[in-house]
């Protein structure tokens, strides 16, 4: 038994000089050593925005990085040829691989067609506000840079559901195609505004056949070229479940690999749509724990307002511990991005505590964590400014804990509204594991926790460095542990 850890590796601020796949190859040994055991990378395909796109604006699924298509060989993380030996890398290493898979939609397409189409309510999307007209839609992909390999399916209208721009007028707007698969929207799980089957852009059509049969095709061409060991799939709540049942079967049983998948099913404050979808699909694949997210971001704006003995209330680590993988931030949460949700810098080192030192949960570190990160924002002045967020400094400590101490009987102390804590008893099979964790979101705490009778009279430190005191385990194996006002301590023993 050891305990694995993910690192997002990437964030949606990361340049775009096609570094990153070069830079995981000489980064990966020492991201072992650092305690990950799994990498998350970003979108490999080329976007419309060619080597500025950050991947979510899928062009071409079979471009990672091999043909001049959208101003650019390269992808904004580098080429093919780099991206292979980056993944060798990093299993080289030790280290396992999932790719990011953005299958709802299309994006940057090469000519436009005219298209029937209603237009609809965009507060509920299942009223149409137009009898069908025709529009010029840029439905049509044929992707003369590549040429046919690898594949010769070419995209057009029937292949999609909606679309948000008519060519001919400029107009912006919501419009449901009339192609032969159906008048309107996919079946999917999220009602909000009526119907959430449209996101962006050139919406895929899941009832066309013929595209669920080339996605499948090119899922095991991805994997016979790359070789990964996992997926992480994007934006799932606008896509029909048995979709990615039908998909993630197909793809398992051509590889003969079981190709750990992670869904982001982007649902704050919401539990229920989680255990739902997890019920459509049947667990076939984990889902972020989004709900936690929320509670994270929440008690970092709160301080000591928060109750934190509620923070686990309503989350899917608790109610579906094998299928949560928890998360502090990620590149959709990051300030100014569409899903902001920033947990607050003072609280991170909590929120890791949280994730990384428990026994439930698969955690995913974010890459500006251990590395930092610059954007741009506007000031009080009107002006831009460059706004530099730094990595967290407690964060490879913790790391260190998880993959040395974490293990063992949990016991909870979550019984105060500003100071929480557990304990983890260890194991005769991890050598010098167990610890204590205490954290405060107001003065400075303590709790008398239970570390087991085994350890009576062995000395305990703050792996973090907080409280520079010892701690004596008593001779009933219970101690009284302290943190510091708005502060986090590991405890382990010395």
């Amino acid at each position: 038994m050891e305990n694995f850890t993910m690192l997002q590796y990437f964030e949606w601020y990361y340049p775009a000089d096609g570094s990153l796949w070069k830079k995981l190859a000489t980064d990966a040994v020492n991201l072992k050593d650092k305690g990950f055991d799994s990498i998350w990378l970003p979108p490999a395909h080329k976007g419309m925005d060619g080597a500025n796109s950050i991947g979510y604006d899928s062009y071409d699924l079979y471009d990672l990085g091999e043909f001049d298509q959208k101003g650019s060989v390269r992808t904004k993380y580098g080429t093919k040829e780099e991206l292979i030996e980056a993944i060798k890398s990093a299993q080289k290493a030790g280290l396992q691989v999932y790719v990011d898979i953005v299958l709802n939609h299309l994006g940057g397409a090469d000519e436009a067609e005219t298209v029937t189409v209603r237009k609809v309510n965009p507060q509920n999307r299942n009223e149409f506000i137009s009898e069908p007209f025709e529009i010029d839609a840029f439905t049509r992909f044929t992707y003369p840079g590549r040429n046919g390999k690898y594949s010769e399916f070419k995209w057009d209208f029937q292949c999609f559901s909606g679309v948000d721009y008519d060519h001919r007028t400029g107009e912006t707007a919501l419009y449901s195609i009339q192609n032969q698969y159906g008048d309107g929207w996919e079946e999917v799980l999220d009602q909000e505004n009526g119907n959430y089957d449209y996101l962006m852009l050139s919406d895929i059509d899941f009832r066309n056949p013929a595209v669920r049969e080339e996605l499948k095709a090119w899922g095991v061409w991805m994997y016979e070229t790359l070789g990964f060991d996992g997926f992480r799939l994007d934006a799932i709540k606008h896509m029909p479940a048995d979709f990615y049942n039908e998909w993630l079967d197909h793809i398992r049983a051509a590889t003969q690999k079981e190709l750990f998948t992670v869904g982001e099913y982007w649902a704050p404050n919401d539990l229920n749509s989680l255990l739902t979808y997890a019920e459509l699909t049947e667990a076939r694949m984990s889902l972020f724990d989004t709900c936690l997210q929320a509670n994270f971001s929440q008690a970092s704006k709160m301080g000591n307002n928060y109750n934190l003995s509620e923070i686990f209330n309503d989350t899917l680590v608790v109610t579906r511990p094998g299928l949560a993988v928890t998360f502090v931030e990620n590149h959709d949460t990051q300030p100014l991005q569409s899903l902001e949700q920033v947990v607050e810098p003072w609280f991170r080192a909590h929120a890791y505590a949280m994730i990384l030192l428990r026994e439930a949960g698969y955690p995913c570190v974010f890459y500006t964590d251990l590395y930092s990160s610059t954007y741009t924002d506007k000031g009080t002045d009107g002006q831009d400014h460059e706004v530099t967020i730094g990595h967290l400094p407690q964060l490879e400590a913790l790391l260190q804990a998880r993959k040395h101490q974490a293990y063992g009987l949990q016991r909870d102390y979550l019984d105060h509204p500003n100071c929480i804590g557990w304990t983890r008893e260890g194991m005769e099979e991890k050598e010098n594991s167990g610890l204590a964790v205490v954290l405060s979101n107001g003065e400075e705490g303590y709790k008398r926790m239970e570390m087991g009778i085994n350890h009576a009279g062995r000395k305990m430190i703050d792996a973090l460095g907080h409280t520079q005191q010892e701690i004596t385990i008593e001779q009933d194996g219970w101690a009284e542990f302290r943190c510091e006002a708005g502060s986090v301590s590991v405890w382990i023993f010395a």
